[in-house]
């Protein structure tokens, strides 16, 4: 075999061992990353959302009692989960509401704004009970309150940092990939003031959010 020859073929099962272990582990990473999304889910709800009222005194000594309106949002869901004890969620709660301030021996005040809860939390998958997959989850975050153009008074946005615990069931209804979950959420924040001492009671609000929607297991 001449020196060409012989170099030729050298190149060759080297070029064939490259690409072969190139595509060893391409398909080494694709069989990875589809094992991850297999363990995910996607969900979108509709919420109820009430808040409880608050009360308290402001640097002023000043009574200040603040309430907000019941509404209706929307609670957006990624779950990955490796098994019933390791899971874990990101959610986004978005909702429109308005909050009062009733202050002695001052005008009331009303901001229209639009909350958005951004989330992370553990999820635990608990029995299935008649066919429903029931489940449990608690986590923390931020919320953030943006007042609107037109209701919003001229105030800034604020973030107050959010907790939050849940708990429900879903089935599949449609394909063994798709069906129902309802659940009900509480989360726990500060009052919002939007930086203004006048309205600073340093009070815990709370929210009640019963869910109804479907999710997507990819």
């Amino acid at each position: 075999m001449s020196k060409f020859c012989r170099a030729f073929l050298i190149a060759g099962l080297g070029l064939a061992s490259v690409v072969s272990t190139s595509a060893y582990a391409q398909t080494s990473t694709t069989k990875r990353l589809a094992k991850h999304i297999d363990r995910m889910d996607f969900a979108l709800q509709g919420a109820y959302v009430s808040h409880t009222s608050v009360n308290g005194t402001n640097y002023l000594n000043q009574k200040v009692d603040q309430s907000v309106s019941t509404t209706f949002g929307a609670l957006v869901q990624l779950r990955y989960t490796k098994s019933p004890l390791v899971g874990f969620e990101f959610n986004w709660n978005y909702s429109r509401s308005t909050q009062t301030y009733v202050r002695s021996n001052a005008n009331t005040l009303t901001v229209q704004s639009t909350p958005n809860e951004f989330t992370l939390g553990y999820v635990y998958h608990g029995p299935e009970i008649a066919g429903i997959k029931t489940f449990a989850s608690a986590g923390a975050g931020a919320t953030e309150y943006k007042p609107t153009r037109y209701g919003g008074v001229g105030l800034q946005p604020q973030a107050r940092a959010t907790y939050y615990y849940g708990f429900g069931g879903e089935m599949p209804v449609f394909t063994p990939n798709i069906g129902v979950r309802v659940q009900f959420r509480q989360a726990f924040h500060k009052a919002p003031d939007f930086g203004q001492n006048y309205l600073t009671i340093q009070k815990q609000n709370m929210t009640i959010e019963p869910a109804f929607g479907f999710y997507v297991h990819f």
